[in-house]
């Protein structure tokens, strides 16, 4: 597997020599929490365990880092990784002690206690204000705890943080997890070698998130739908008048040189030809099914329609890989999730490879009990969307290319 130029094959954690060492692996542990503080999705925890299981097999010393919400460098306690270490414990069958602090003397002393197969988690990275602003001696603090680095936080690899890039500077050895492995695999299948044909399917509310995605898509692509409150500044580039829904005026000439490029390029794009509409963001408010050139004045279109759903649907039939972005219309109230769901129950009925990731979509298969049954469901939602940009993971380069991640920072320090 390629990645950027750089051979992941021999950077990979079963070609390391990991016995009785100290092992830090990176993690994404940045699960939901409701009110009370209670886990909601353990997805990411669960993606993880294959790279513990593998260490604590060969009789490692598993140290566990990773991050949770947005703490801004200050202890939180509702932020604490405490429910994430009761949690792991539950599906490892196997304590797993939180320490105190991810640095300091303190945390030192715990893990110089480890035996061979015991597994630690590290408190909060966050709670330092240096993780995110990839401290080095922050980042050298985190190195001395290990012998071998693992990156496998592939949710956050898209961020340039002490313990994503910078720790790489300090450790002797670094490899990617399984999980990292796999996700990488997954992109590889779906985007640049994919099975045709391949179908993009791209909803949300923002252009501007997704722009460059779709810029990227459509030298790549045989078809693109277009959903969600994105289509809308699609509509109106091509002259259409679309009430009050959302528009991101600024994009319009953007948006119509790339559904233009995508059309020259052999891409056939697809935009909504009808709308869920209401008076009013409310799950009670009226609601009508119209074509888009007859959305009343002063309405807002929240879904999308019957016989775009049924043109979507038809779209999809023959096509052997799917990826998937975004919701197709405001999916968390029943009135305005038609749409997405009957795209789920499309998607998962296909003989497609499907690959889905990032702006919701994940909770909407979760909604429609349909996790099992897509081909992969992404763990990283903004590092999944900057694949989908053809853009680099700086939390992956850091590994797989130490020397040559090192120079492009110091190329663009100095241009600084």
């Amino acid at each position: 597997m390629d990645y950027k130029g750089h051979d992941m094959e021999k950077l990979f954690i079963k070609d390391l020599e990991v016995r009785g060492k100290r092992v830090m692996v990176r993690v994404d542990y940045n699960v939901p929490l409701d009110a009370d503080g209670n886990i909601t999705d353990d997805s990411r925890i669960r993606a993880t365990l294959p790279t513990i299981n593998y260490l604590l097999d060969e009789k490692a010393k598993v140290i566990l880092a990773s991050h949770l919400g947005r703490p801004k460098g200050k202890v939180i306690p509702g932020l604490s990784l405490r429910p994430v270490a009761k949690r792991l414990s539950r599906l490892l069958g196997k304590e797993v002690p939180l320490a105190e602090d991810c640095v300091g003397p303190e945390v030192k002393k715990f893990v110089d206690k480890m035996n061979p197969g015991d597994i630690i988690l590290l408190e909060n990275l966050r709670f330092h204000p240096e993780e995110e602003q990839n401290d080095p001696e922050f980042a050298r603090e985190l190195a001395s705890l290990c012998e071998v680095f693992i990156q496998d936080a592939f949710g956050n690899c898209h961020r340039s943080h002490a313990s994503m890039v910078g720790i790489n500077r300090f450790v002797p050895v670094a490899a990617v997890g399984f999980l990292i492995k796999k996700e990488m695999e997954y992109f590889e299948k779906a985007v640049n070698n994919p099975m045709r044909p391949v179908v993009a399917i791209m909803g949300g509310a923002k252009v501007s998130d997704k722009i460059k995605i779709i810029e990227n898509l459509a030298r790549k692509m045989d078809k693109i739908l277009i959903g969600g409150a994105m289509a809308f500044t699609f509509l109106k580039a091509q002259g259409y008048e679309i009430s009050r829904s959302l528009v991101e005026n600024s994009l319009l000439e953007e948006v119509k040189n790339v559904a233009e490029k995508a059309r020259k390029n052999g891409v056939k794009f697809y935009l909504p030809v009808d709308f869920v509409v209401a008076e009013k963001f409310d799950p009670k408010a009226e609601t009508k099914v119209v074509t888009f050139q007859e959305i009343p004045p002063n309405w807002y279109a929240l879904d999308i329609g019957p016989a775009s759903t049924r043109l979507f649907v038809e779209a999809l039939a023959g096509a052997r890989t799917i990826i998937w972005n975004g919701p197709m219309g405001a999916f968390e109230m029943d009135a305005f999730s038609r749409g997405t769901y009957a795209m789920v129950e499309a998607v998962t009925n296909s003989h497609a490879l499907t690959i889905v990731g990032g702006g919701d979509t994940d909770v909407a298969f979760n909604k429609a009990g349909a996790t099992y049954e897509v081909s992969y469901i992404s763990t990283g939602g903004g590092a999944f969307l900057k694949l989908l940009e053809g853009g680099e993971l700086p939390g992956i380069a850091a590994v797989t290319d130490k020397q040559a991640y090192e120079e492009k920072q110091r190329a663009t320090v100095m241009a600084k």
